[in-house]
């Protein structure tokens, strides 16, 4: 007999009441037990029975005594058709002892009582047995099942019935002669096609799956509470088996799952329903706004659960059993599926699961693969730039923490170099504060009676009630709490940067790093100035840095110390030589990015520390930024004399080096490393008179303005355009990355070529007659044989 019995699933048994589960337990127990109460009834009227039957039977005497050998075999036929393991000990116990006695032996056979008949005179086991009722084996048990009690005045009352019997047999028949009908039945052979009929039938197939995905697409989006179970027929399409068109289908499916839920996504969080709310009742409006939110969370949840399968199959190079996909399809699969997790990374900060996204796409970013870690690099510097609040960029910058961590900071300098990202200025907080806050003032009631009737106040009233809901409404962040997310965030990024400056000083992080504590520097606190400073010059001392990488040290420790770090008696005169010796180091070609920093640099520790600056480092460092122009890009010249320009504006006795006559002792020494002591009062700068020439007119216009002394007003000073802009903004503006001339070069009209000016003659009266007289002959082609010269010349 088949068992049709299937276990119950787990979702099930949570719909299943307490009393029905006990009663299947009950059921259960009931049943084992009468099973075996029943075997032990059977198992012992039949020892019984077998008992009387060898008590009663005759054999003589003689036979017994003469073949004790045939007794001993019947013992074995008995012991064999009743195993001992069946009857129970007290009558194994009796037959032995009867055995042992003599009268058992030697007592009259012929009646067919036995031996204690007087004990048992009226008792007959074997017509007791036989009136038993015997059961078919074909008569199907029957089964009791306990239904739900009836509670009466009297107490519960337990309700049981028959549990119905199925006919399994006719069943089977039919699958049999189901089974026999399939074996008769032989496929007939597809028939083959041409690659032409191949390809037709693939794009009829392709285009059939479009329609399709556009129809159920556009039906989602008309109407998103109506439509929203398409949802899962359009995500069911994630499975396509023909292999044919499955990495085709598969890709616009996600691309379109993707784009739907961005555009039905509310702008709000979806919160699970608590147990009090399922049971209330609510309107029909409410209702229908609850099956869709909860729809849409399921759906998105399964959404992203398919491109997380996506990604691990292809990071462990997986099959699946139906192998309708090869493993280079994978890869495809895979890039879109983390094209799609990106955009969903920045489209939706707001909704659900966006921590499990971030969870997905942070160890991405430092993926083998160059293309999927861009994608994933640049998704995350999207949403730190977007992200106003801080939420979003706080649990990003916990997952990186932990990432670089726990790879033993054995990742990617891009990994890190997205903090630098991070909107957290003072400057962006209070503007973003500024566009949060309520700007409307409501007037007072003094001036409500002053200024409008009785009517006007009615109406005021009523939309400043109004206007006050919606500015609830709004749920905007007060600005503290912005605050508090923003130094959370900042002590994760610190805590990363110095684990790295400790443990990691030779890794390729130590670039990011150093260029990060230079952005945030400002932002650290007064307590770890000292100790960071020293770790600064330690690693600048040590000689392991690039040039890059100790600019960005030195851009650090004069941000620490233009901030808060004023109150500290520090004199960084190791960093001024520093930077003082690295100026000639620096890269004068097409990837001359370091100009920028080093104008950084010269600004922090000038511009804003002048009243700490002396007058011989100022000089100094004027001379040599005048001879590094000399031998940079166009823009990075620009750059330097507008540095220039600060420096003669800013310090006093700045034009004593537009003057030849030296100022006190001692000769300008420029292969000296130290500012203070190269006597650069003793030299001029002759560099500005080449640089009047130079190709660049912004160059030229700079030059002369610094030869003029840099005045800021009258016939030397510069034009608005270029007075106002930061050295750093020129350095931008003029930059040539796109190889091509700025400001570009006006077209000049071109001569021909046949033709001769009059400015084009030549010296040489005889050679240019020579030209002349070749020019105004005709000339005869004739045909030219190599074979005949190379003859001559071997015999000469």
């Amino acid at each position: 007999r088949k068992n049709t019995k299937r276990v119950p699933s787990f979702r099930k048994l949570l719909r299943t009441s307490q009393i029905k589960l006990d009663n299947k337990l009950k059921n259960k127990q009931y049943k084992q037990k009468s099973a075996a109460k029943k075997y032990r009834k059977e198992q012992k009227k039949l020892r019984e029975a077998v008992r009387d039957a060898i008590s009663r039977k005759p054999f003589p005497l003689e036979e017994c005594k003469k073949k004790q050998v045939a007794r001993k075999w019947e013992e074995k036929e008995e012991e064999d058709a009743l195993p001992l393991d069946m009857m129970d000990e007290d009558d194994l116990k009796l037959m032995e002892d009867l055995a042992q006695k003599a009268s058992f032996l030697t007592r009259d056979l012929s009646s067919n009582e036995p031996i204690h008949v007087k004990k048992r005179k009226h008792e007959s086991v074997i017509e007791k047995y036989e009136k038993v009722p015997r059961r078919l084996q074909t008569e199907p048990e029957k089964e009791l099942i306990h239904l739900l009690p009836i509670k009466d005045k009297t107490g519960i009352i337990p309700q049981a019935v028959e549990k119905p019997v199925l006919n399994v047999a006719h069943d089977e028949e039919e699958d049999t002669e189901e089974m026999e009908e399939a074996e008769d039945f032989v496929e007939e052979p597809l028939p083959v096609l041409t690659p032409e009929e191949m390809a037709a039938q693939r794009r009829q197939k392709l285009q059939e799956r479009k329609m399709h995905i556009a129809a159920l697409a556009s039906a989602i989006l008309s109407e998103p509470d109506s439509n929203i179970k398409k949802l899962k027929e359009l995500r069911a399409m994630l499975m396509e088996q023909d292999p044919n068109v499955a990495v085709i289908v598969r890709k616009l499916v996600m691309v379109s799952l993707m784009e739907i839920f961005k555009d039905i996504a509310p702008s709000y969080k979806i919160r699970p329903l608590t147990e009090a709310e399922k049971a209330t009742k609510v309107k029909k409006e409410t209702q229908k706004l609850r099956e869709f939110e909860e729809g849409l969370v399921s759906q998105y949840k399964f959404y992203l659960e398919n491109l997380e399968q996506t990604i691990k199959d292809w990071k462990q190079r997986k099959l699946k059993k139906s192998n309708v996909i090869s493993l280079k399809a994978y890869k495809g699969l895979a890039e879109v599926a983390v094209k799609c997790l990106c955009e969903l990374l920045v489209a939706l900060p707001h909704f659900n699961f966006h921590n499990n996204i971030i969870v997905l796409i942070v160890p991405l970013m430092n993926d083998p693969s160059k293309m999927i870690s861009e994608l994933c690099v640049e998704a995350v510097k999207k949403l730190f730039k977007q992200d106003k609040l801080g939420y979003a960029s706080l649990g990003v910058v916990k997952v990186i923490s932990g990432l670089v961590r726990g790879r033993n900071y054995d990742v990617r300098p891009e990994v890190l170099k997205v903090f630098l990202c991070l909107r957290i200025k003072e400057v962006e907080l209070q503007k973003d504060s500024e566009d949060i806050a309520p700007k409307k003032k409501f007037m007072t009631y003094k001036e409500k009676r002053k200024n409008l009737s009785r009517m006007q106040r009615k109406w005021k009233k009523a939309e400043e009630k109004l206007e006050r809901e919606l500015l609830e409404a709004e749920a905007s962040e007060s600005k503290e709490k912005k605050l508090k997310l923003h130094t959370e965030t900042l002590n994760i990024v610190f805590v990363t940067y110095f684990r790295i400056l400790k443990k990691a000083q030779k890794s390729p992080l130590l670039p990011a790093v150093l260029e990060g504590l230079a952005k945030f520097a400002h932002l650290i606190n007064v307590e770890f100035f000292d100790d960071l400073l020293i770790v600064l010059h330690s690693l600048i001392a040590s000689g392991d840095l690039s040039y890059r990488e100790s600019l960005h040290c030195i851009l650090s420790a004069f941000h620490i110390l233009s901030g808060q770090g004023d109150v500290l008696n520090i004199d960084p005169l190791k960093f001024y030589t520093h930077l003082y010796k690295t100026l000639f180091s620096l890269h004068a070609g097409g990837s001359n990015e370091d100009i920028g920093i080093v104008l950084q640099c010269l600004d922090v520790m000038f511009a804003k520390r002048r009243k700490q600056v002396s007058q011989q480092r100022a000089l100094a460092f004027l001379k040599r930024l005048s001879i590094l122009a000399l031998h940079v890009l166009p823009n990075s010249s620009v750059g330097i004399l507008a540095t220039n320009r600060v420096f003669m504006q800013t310090f006093p006795k700045m034009d004593l080096l537009l003057d030849n006559e030296s100022q006190g002792s001692g000769v300008y020494l420029p292969e000296l490393e130290e500012p203070e002591h190269c006597n650069a009062q003793n030299t001029a700068l002759w560099e500005l008179h080449l640089l009047k020439r130079h190709y660049h007119p912004t160059v030229q216009k700079f030059a002369t303005h610094l030869i003029a002394g840099a005045p800021t007003e009258g016939s030397g000073a510069l034009p608005l355009d270029l007075s106002q802009r930061s050295a750093t903004e020129l350095f931008e503006t003029y930059c040539m990355k796109g190889m091509t001339f700025n400001p570009p070069v006006a077209s000049v009209t071109p001569r021909r070529k046949d033709t001769f000016s009059q400015m084009d003659s030549f010296v040489d009266e005889e050679l240019n007659k020579q030209l002349q007289q070749h020019i105004s002959e005709t000339v005869a082609h004739k045909p030219l044989d190599f074979a005949k010269h190379l003859k001559e010349s071997s015999l000469a």
